[in-house]
């Protein structure tokens, strides 16, 4: 009994231990689960990169970027990628840019890009450029540098750009630094490696640059001999004053006994004069042809040498051009291997995290995509019925609209069919009860007469008779008679009669006519012709 008792206790203490083993490793296996969790999920950015945390983010904003800090990622809400920050180098070759003189300037150089860490531009390169690779970024900002530097260009003289780098430089940051930071990016350096022109220009600025100072060292070259020469000549003037002084204070002091001597002496003197005078004219003029010949040498030896200097100065830039290009090329294959890498690592950190998450997204995409599918099967029927229905009513509006305007003019065509067959009837009725056709014109035109002469009387109703002029034979005792004149006027019946019997078919009686005829002539004679014209003005 004491045996069981002692061997109860024991394995009640046995399971204690058990059990106080097994709760403070589950506590150790919770807190390296934690651990780990926080260790994955908890994101420290680099000095070298920006953190872009997006998903649900707060604060009204798509994304949350970090610099030189670490956050937090909380799982299956958000998600974090990073952007580089190191620099990008952009070769812009550029090739005829028009300047303000219209001429086509080449501007080829290399723009270094980064990433800004300003917080605004920094959301902007998060919403813009986040998922893009470096030569995609590197081909939007190539797209803005290139219509910026035109613009820049175009803005500025071709003297200008070439001769103040720093104002064109400094333009050109002030127009690009605003563009670039609406996609995220600052411009950190501009290298402009030469600048040419297809119309010679520039080429033509530094030969005419060159000629200047070959001219102006020429000049001062002449200068300086003139000034010898002048000082030289000054020098002879003097000495000869001085001796011809000399020799006439002589020659006044000798005796009057002595003048013929003096005057051989001074014929003597003269001679020599002239002789010293002719050698010096001869020395000098040697002296000026070797002095000529000195510039001239001197001339041509500084040109060789100026044009010496250009070309040597041509040749030590081509060179450094060359280095640089080289340099560049070097520093872009460099960053493009360590870019390289950088993502095979990304790669495959990455790669088991998109697995998961790409089982994920199937999951929901095919939720999301039957309920949708669904949705929209519905919707098609619905707008289907719906646009049967509107099709349907406006074929039934239109084809009673159609039946109407048919109706409407079929009812107006017998309407003007019924009018023209009475119209017809009653032409027929007048012409059979005329007795024909032109007896029937005739009548009609006899119910329009009075219209007719209206027409007539207002047509001349506005004309103004300044005068009358009445041709007669002078009447009696060489005076106009109103009433020959009245007669006369009767003459003129028959051929208006006529005219309305040809147009009208209307017979005036044979007394009316007889009335306007002329009286037979007594004798056989005819009547004596009208002497003169008897006139008379009278107002209308």
């Amino acid at each position: 009994m004491h045996s069981t008792i002692l061997l109860g206790f024991s394995l009640s203490d046995l399971s204690v231990v058990h059990w106080a083993g097994i709760g403070a490793l589950a506590i150790m296996m919770t807190l390296a689960i934690v651990v780990m969790a926080i260790k994955r999920f908890y994101k420290r950015c680099p000095s070298n990169r920006v953190l872009v945390i997006y998903g649900r983010t707060g604060h009204g904003k798509a994304s949350r970027t970090i610099h030189g800090g670490a956050s937090f990622v909380i799982p299956l809400i958000q998600d974090y990628a990073y952007l580089s920050l190191e620099p990008i180098q952009i070769e812009v070759p550029l090739r005829g840019a028009l300047s303000s003189e219209n001429i086509r300037v080449n501007v080829p150089s290399v723009f270094t890009v980064a990433i800004d860490t300003k917080p605004e531009v920094m959301q902007n390169a998060a919403i813009r450029l986040l998922g893009l690779s470096v030569g995609e970024i590197r081909k939007q900002a190539e797209e803005i540098i290139f219509g910026q530097l035109r613009q820049v260009i175009a803005s500025m003289g071709i003297e200008e750009i070439n001769r103040d780098r720093d104002t064109f430089l400094q333009h050109i940051q002030t127009s690009l630094e605003p563009e670039l930071s609406k996609i995220g990016l600052q411009l950190i350096n501009v290298n402009i490696t030469d600048i040419t022109d297809e119309s010679g220009y520039i080429d033509a600025i530094g030969q005419k640059a060159a000629s200047e100072a070959i001219q102006k060292a020429r000049g001062d070259v002449a200068d300086n001999l003139r000034m010898g020469e002048t000082r030289v000549a000054a020098a002879e003037r003097d000495k000869a004053i001085q001796v011809a002084s000399s020799q006439r204070d002589q020659s006044i002091g000798t005796r009057e006994a002595q003048r013929d001597q003096a005057v051989r002496v001074a014929a003597l003197d003269k001679e020599q004069v002239v002789g010293e005078q002719e050698a010096a004219y001869e020395r000098e003029s040697a002296v000026k042809e070797a002095e000529r010949q000195m510039r001239i040498r001197v001339a041509e030896a500084n040109a060789v040498a100026i044009e010496g200097e250009n070309t040597s100065q041509a040749k030590i830039a081509a060179s450094q051009a060359a280095l640089a290009v080289k340099k560049a090329e070097a520093f872009q294959l460099g960053e493009g291997r360590k870019k390289e890498a950088e993502a095979a690592v990304l790669e495959v950190q990455n790669r088991d995290m998109a697995k998961a998450a790409v089982a994920e997204a199937e999951r929901i995409e095919a939720e999301q995509r039957a309920q949708l599918e669904a949705k929209a099967k519905a919707e098609k029927a619905k707008m289907v019925v719906d646009a049967e229905a509107q099709a349907e009513k406006v074929r039934i509006g239109a084809q009673a609209e159609a039946d109407a305007i048919f109706m409407k003019l079929d009812a107006e065509a017998r309407g003007q069919f019924e009018i023209m067959a009475k119209k017809g009837q009653g032409l027929q009725q007048i012409v059979a009860a005329c007795g024909g056709s032109k007896e029937a014109f005739q009548m009609l035109m006899l119910e329009h007469l009075d219209n007719l002469a209206e027409a007539s009387s207002k047509a001349i109703s506005n004309i103004k008779f300044d005068k009358i002029v009445v041709w007669e034979n002078g009447g009696k005792n060489g005076r106009t008679n109103t009433a020959d004149f009245i007669s006369g006027m009767a003459k003129t019946l028959p051929p208006m009669m006529q005219v309305m019997k040809d147009i009208g078919g209307i017979e005036l009686p044979e007394s009316l006519i007889r009335f306007a005829g002329d009286p037979a002539p007594e004798n056989g004679k005819q009547p004596p012709k009208a002497a003169a014209p008897a006139s008379t003005d009278e107002d209308n």
